[in-house]
This record gives C-alpha cells, sequence and structure tokens, in this order.
C-alpha cells in the first residue's frame, strides 16, 4: 500500500474506477499475477462516459445514503466482451456481450469479471430514473428484445460510436433524456412471491452443476449429457437452470476452463510446462481449437498471455 492506501499494481486503477464510478473497492483474483485495469472517461455534454477492461476479481461498492455527492447517479452498463456477474441489490444476473444493465449507485453492487472482460458505463441522473420507476428497483437486466429495447440498444451503440466527437450541453440533455424514457419498459422486473420457490430451486440447481463442472473440468468428456445422468435430472431441465440469466451450461464449462488455463499460465511456478500440456489438463483435446478460443477470450495468443505474465511478475 501506498500513502494514499492504494496498492502499486493497482494504483491507477483505483483512482481511475473512484473518480468514474464512486467509491468502489477492486479485488484481485488470487491467482492471478497479471492485473489488467484499463479505462478511459470522458464527458459527452455533461454525461459521464466511461470504457472499462479489466480482469479484476470483482469490483463492489457497499450501500450508501443517495445524499453523498457521488451516489446521485444510475450506470447504463454495457457489456462489450467477455461475460461478467452483476450483484445489484440482492438480485444476481450475468451479462453476456451485447447485453444491458442499468445499476443503482446508491445501492449494494458488486461486478466480478469471468476473464477479461470490456464495459461501457453511461450515468444518469438517478432522480429522473426514479421519477420514471417508482415502483420498481432501480437496477436490473435490461430487456434488449422488445421494441424500446432495440431502440435504447441502438442509441447506445450510436453513443459508443460517437463518444469523440464534442457533445455540447443540448446534446448531453438530449441524449440523456433518450436514455431515460426507453428505460421504463426496458427494465426486467424482480420476480414476485409466484414462482419464487421455483426459481429458488432452479438457482440451487445451477450452483450444484457449476460445482461439478469444476470438480471434473479435467475431464475431456465433461458434457451436458453426462452432468444430467449424474444427476439425475432431464438434460432440459439441465439447459433450463442457466437460460434465465442468458447463459449456457456449455458457455459456462468452456468460460471456467479457459481461466483455469489463463490462471495457470501467469503462475511462475509453472513456467516449466508448455501450453499444451496446460491446455490438455484442464479439458481440451484439441491444442488449435484451445488457442483459438483463448484469443477470443483473452485478445491475445495463450503464448502473449504467458509472456506478459512473466514480465510483471
Amino acid at each position: 500500500m501506498n500513502q494514499d492506501g492504494l496498492r502499486p499494481e493497482t494504483g491507477h486503477w483505483d483512482k481511475a474506477i473512484r473518480s468514474a464510478c464512486g467509491s468502489f473497492t477492486t479485488y484481485l483474483r488470487s491467482e492471478h499475477s497479471l492485473f489488467i485495469g484499463e479505462m478511459i472517461q470522458r464527458d459527452l455534454g455533461g454525461v459521464g462516459f466511461a470504457e472499462l477492461r479489466t480482469n479484476a476479481g470483482r469490483i463492489a461498492k457497499f450501500r450508501q445514503n443517495v445524499d453523498n455527492a457521488d451516489d446521485r447517479y444510475c450506470f447504463l452498463i454495457v457489456q462489450r466482451k467477455g461475460f461478467c456477474q452483476l450483484h445489484l441489490d440482492g438480485q444476481s444476473i450475468e451479462l453476456a456481450p451485447g447485453e444491458l444493465a442499468i445499476m443503482d449507485q446508491a445501492g449494494a453492487c458488486s461486478v466480478e469479471p469471468q476473464g477479461l472482460i470490456e464495459q461501457v458505463s453511461i450515468s444518469i441522473s438517478r432522480d429522473r430514473v426514479q421519477a420514471l420507476h417508482r415502483q420498481g428497483a432501480l437496477s436490473g437486466k435490461l430487456q434488449t428484445h422488445c421494441p424500446s429495447g432495440r431502440l435504447l440498444r441502438a442509441l447506445v451503440n450510436q453513443i459508443m460510436h460517437d463518444q469523440e466527437t464534442c457533445f455540447t450541453d443540448e446534446d448531453g440533455l438530449g441524449m440523456q433524456d433518450a436514455l431515460i424514457a426507453l428505460l421504463q419498459p426496458t427494465l426486467v422486473e424482480r420476480p414476485s412471491s409466484h414462482g419464487l420457490e421455483e426459481i429458488l430451486h432452479i438457482n440451487d440447481l445451477r450452483r450444484q452443476i457449476e460445482r461439478m463442472v469444476c470438480d471434473h473440468l479435467h475431464r475431456p468428456d465433461l458434457s451436458p449429457e453426462w452432468m444430467a445422468s449424474q444427476l439425475g435430472i432431464s438434460i432440459r431441465h439441465l439447459y433450463r437452470s442457466f437460460e434465465n440469466s442468458g447463459d449456457s451450461v456449455c458457455r459456462f464449462i468452456q468460460r471456467t476452463r479457459l481461466q483455469r488455463c489463463a490462471n495457470d499460465l501467469g503462475n511462475p511456478c509453472l513456467r516449466h510446462e508448455n501450453i499444451t500440456e496446460i491446455a490438455y489438463r484442464w479439458g481440451f483435446s484439441d491444442s488449435a481449437h484451445f488457442s483459438k478460443i483463448f484469443k477470443k477470450q483473452y485478445q491475445r495468443s495463450p503464448r502473449d498471455f504467458r509472456g506478459e505474465a512473466v514480465l510483471c511478475s
């Protein structure tokens, strides 16, 4: 720690995240030797805009008093690359590339990247969002398949495309008006008590499946069919446990294997092992396929990823 209470490896990132988003704390993955944390901030006519790229373990903030100066906003979150878990005031959702969510800065919230992710965050007035959505939560996943959702996504894509353009104050106000108007019909409500028992059962089943994946990740034959047989459930029931979050069990298996490989590639104690050995240890059976999907997830080849980790260790 330095005199500002910031860790040397994350000091610049910590200052940037607090400047853009408020009193968030970053927690590193214990197994990572290479931390990635990059941010670009812009002012779009008075509207805060931030691009984030990180592989942090968790970025979290406790519930605050809304009178605090840095808690007067909601963040419109756009998942650009990678997957992450969002914990928003008691609800947990997964964001896949292209999906959107709204985060109430005054509530308890955290982001858990599943590997390396890229996100965009747009700050909008909490009071104005609350005025349109008095009866519901101000945090949650946004439904982008309805007409308003498609318009919202198109508007956000245009904002990202034009971010380097000079925005006037009038541009900023108009942009915020449009975003807020489209939020209300796209915010997915939390489940009511009706059907809650079934939802809890599905969530418990998903946690059981995730534990099974982690315990048998080394098996090349790890598959939904094998797990359904081991759990004594139908394959449809297994798939359904992941559908509510927009994820799939096959994507979860692949992401988890890639994370384990990334951890080993970044571990200086395992430098003597070649990349193919590491890939095969975590269930991959084709080195060319492994290299291709690893680069897609981490934007660098396994060899380059390991080389950067060695330089930073």
